[in-house]
């Protein structure tokens, strides 16, 4: 029997070494993972070509030297297709490594949104009530409030970067006292740990992308 092959495609470099192994351990030994990223083609004195102008959707990611870099949405893109293109022919189905939003890509494998999935299981367990996100950027919280907008949802809003040492528990904490019964960790690069830290400071369910990503991948892969 043929193995399978599971694609990552992070928006910074790869290998993402600092979430692949949560990802592997729920998808098996019997999966092979292959990594890729939008700017691995880009050297250190290049890196800040994609840096974001004024007003552009910004994301942020990691790079192999284990700094953070904030990305503007419209350089990326271009990156990512290139990538994704290349990767496709090597895996079955890939996973997007980010929890934005690229509906401008094309995908001849299957193409698995971490975004899509936190909406639709937000949706399923909260149909009515207060949602909590935790974002790594301040410049985020415009753009994300925008995307998680639901007539049906109160949202609220805290900012703790997982590439940095910052407050995910006081971020619990405070989305807690805001009146929020549901937390959305919303970005792949917080950790098992993170999940941890808010639901201490919370004592709420907190929802991670990387892992709730890996479950859904493992049920279609294996």
């Amino acid at each position: 029997m043929t193995r399978k092959s599971v694609g990552i495609l992070t928006i910074g470099q790869s290998p993402r070494e600092d979430v692949t192994p949560s990802i592997r351990a729920l998808l098996g030994d019997s999966i092979d993972i292959i990594e890729a990223g939008g700017l691995d083609r880009l050297g250190d004195d290049k890196i800040k070509s994609v840096c974001p102008d004024d007003q552009e959707i910004t994301y942020i990611s990691k790079l192999r030297n284990g700094k953070s870099v904030k990305i503007g949405k419209s350089k990326l893109l271009p990156l990512l297709q290139d990538e994704l293109t290349k990767l496709e022919e090597k895996v079955t189905v890939v996973i997007m490594l980010c929890t934005g939003d690229f509906p401008t890509i094309q995908s001849k494998k299957p193409l698995i949104y971490p975004d899509k999935i936190l909406n639709h299981t937000v949706q399923a367990i909260l149909k009515k009530g207060k949602l909590g996100v935790i974002v790594p950027l301040e410049e985020q919280r415009n753009t994300l409030t925008k995307k998680w907008g639901n007539p049906n949802l109160e949202l609220f809003v805290e900012v703790a970067s997982p590439y940095e040492d910052s407050d995910v528990k006081g971020a619990g904490q405070r989305l807690k006292s805001q009146g929020a019964e549901l937390i959305v960790l919303d970005c792949m690069g917080y950790s098992e740990t993170h999940k941890k830290d808010a639901m201490e400071g919370s004592n709420l369910p907190v929802l991670l992308p990387r892992t709730l990503t890996a479950r859904i991948t493992a049920e279609y892969v294996q």
